[in-house]
């Protein structure tokens, strides 16, 4: 019997107005797969989690800081936090103001979304 509390995280969404492109985003990002994209979503393996990015009508950006919202912690090297966020811009993703503690970068995904580069792994 399957027990009904053992639960798994499959996947994370992020609602966008742009599914393809944050999809392209994050695969170019985490050198990551595109699973599938379809009307109104597309999925990326990102090393094995799996982002949908979901179209909305009437997407708007979460507000950096002070809204109660998810983001993701992708970890790096201490030594190539500012060489990581510059590469995140370079592929559209901006840096978040502020900054709240110079041992992370916040960065924003091009549809708004904050992910935090640090160099502190589970």
């Amino acid at each position: 019997m399957t027990d009904p509390h053992a639960f798994r995280v499959s996947a994370v969404s992020l609602d966008c107005a742009d599914h393809a492109g944050l999809a392209a985003f994050y695969a170019e990002l985490f050198d990551g797969t595109l699973l599938w994209s379809h009307r109104h979503a597309s999925a990326v393996d990102v090393g094995g989690l799996v982002l949908v990015t979901q179209q909305v009508a009437d997407h708007r950006e979460p507000t950096w800081p002070g809204a109660s919202i998810v983001h993701l912690d992708v970890t790096v090297d201490a030594d190539d936090l500012d060489a990581q966020a510059a590469r995140a811009v370079g592929l559209g993703a901006r840096l978040a103001d502020p900054q709240p503690d110079p041992r992370w970068r916040v960065v924003l995904d091009p549809a708004g979304h904050p992910f935090c580069l640090t160099p502190f792994g589970p």
